[in-house]
């Protein structure tokens, strides 16, 4: 097996909230079989059109301001991407780039330099963190498990860094939780398939490194799919599997659980306050907003940081499912709280990342 580094990851601009996750959740989104071929180009709608100009703006931001700016977020009622800012020189660069400037007290360096200081001194497990961009804050939470000498640690690092950041709570535990059972399996666990990927002639598809990490050959339906070739976990998650040269039906679908599926044609990076949904084998097919990006995450395991965090739910045998918009590709599912009766919080691995790093493509 490749254990696979990250590309740098770059300073989040959006925001609104990433807190820790509490479950693995290890099964196909994409499907593994049903068409030859792979499918034609998808008809682009104007959610796809919005949502590719909201993340070329968002990449120009990163690329030519960086940390001049201190967050960004979709207005869901006007509809236009704030951008938080401490200038009047960076304001105008935003409105230039055809964003709204929002002037904070806090400027992304400050908010980076407390985000740093976490790093160093509450790296817990239980704990996750992300930058609010409608607070101008980062959010520090906590799960159950946090107590005692380990919860007083962390209130006396949130203390020491003063009102950049604030300090949540969450109930549960954060624990791996990948199940036996049908789906894409490797020896007694199961995952969600997350994209079928071609580099050249050659097939793959993609899914969470967590689940990749537990054994090399692929399964689902009685058919042995192929050959893990790369994984990363933790730092990332993400994980790659080759096609057996056998295998012919792994169309660039998404299944919707609905007796249809729902054409992939390309990747993009989310933005905060996205209309997302997710596909996964345990409880097919929810939606729901991005609410953070760039989060970190410390499982059990180690930590995973520049992770997408959604209100989407998710539930064990979900991990590595596929997370998309419209006809757009986001991410595989990493981990989460709660369940899809209650409601919870999920967290991905952005697919553009594992995409360079694998150099493959979406088809």
């Amino acid at each position: 097996m490749t254990t696979v580094r990250s590309l740098p990851r770059r300073f989040a601009y959006t925001a609104v909230a990433a807190l820790a996750v509490g479950t693995f959740l290890a099964i196909p989104a994409a499907q593994a079989g049903s068409t030859s071929t792979p499918s034609p180009t998808a008809v682009t709608t104007a959610a796809d059109v919005r949502d590719a100009a909201i993340s070329g703006t968002m990449n120009t931001l990163n690329a030519t301001l960086g940390d001049r700016v201190a967050g960004s977020y979709l207005d869901e009622t006007t509809g236009k991407l704030m951008v938080n800012v401490t200038d009047v020189a960076t304001a105008a660069s935003v409105r230039a780039a055809g964003a709204v400037p929002r002037f904070v007290s806090r400027s992304g360096v400050q908010l980076q330099a407390a985000t740093a200081e976490l790093q160093r001194s509450a790296s817990i497990s239980g704990t996750a963190w992300w930058t609010d961009a409608v607070t101008n804050q980062v959010v520090v939470s906590a799960d159950s498990t946090v107590t005692g000498a380990k919860y007083a640690q962390l209130q006396n690092v949130v203390a020491g860094i003063g009102g950049a950041v604030r300090m949540e709570q969450t109930s549960g535990a954060l624990r791996p939780l990948v199940t036996g059972g049908d789906a894409i399996t490797t020896g007694g666990a199961r995952c969600s398939l997350g994209f079928n990927v071609l580099r050249g002639t050659t097939a793959f598809f993609l899914t969470a490194g967590h689940c990749t990490n537990i054994g090399a050959s692929w399964a689902a339906g009685g058919q042995t799919l192929g050959t893990r070739i790369g994984s990363s976990f933790p730092g990332n998650d993400y994980g790659i599997v080759q096609y057996n040269a056998g295998v012919t039906n792994r169309p660039g679908h998404v299944n919707l659980y609905n007796g249809t599926e729902g054409d992939i044609a390309r990747a993009g990076d989310a933005f905060v306050g996205q209309a997302v949904q997710r596909s996964g084998s345990t409880s097919g097919l929810h939606g729901g907003t991005v609410n953070a990006v760039n989060a970190t995450v410390t499982y059990p395991q180690g930590q995973v940081t520049g992770l997408i965090r959604t209100n989407v739910c998710a539930e064990p045998g979900d991990s590595g499912g596929s997370l998309f918009a419209g006809t757009t590709a986001l991410g595989m599912t990493s981990g989460g709280s709660g369940d899809c009766t209650a409601g919870g919080t999920t967290f991905f691995q952005p697919v553009t990342e594992a995409l360079a790093v694998f150099g493959v493509t979406i088809y």
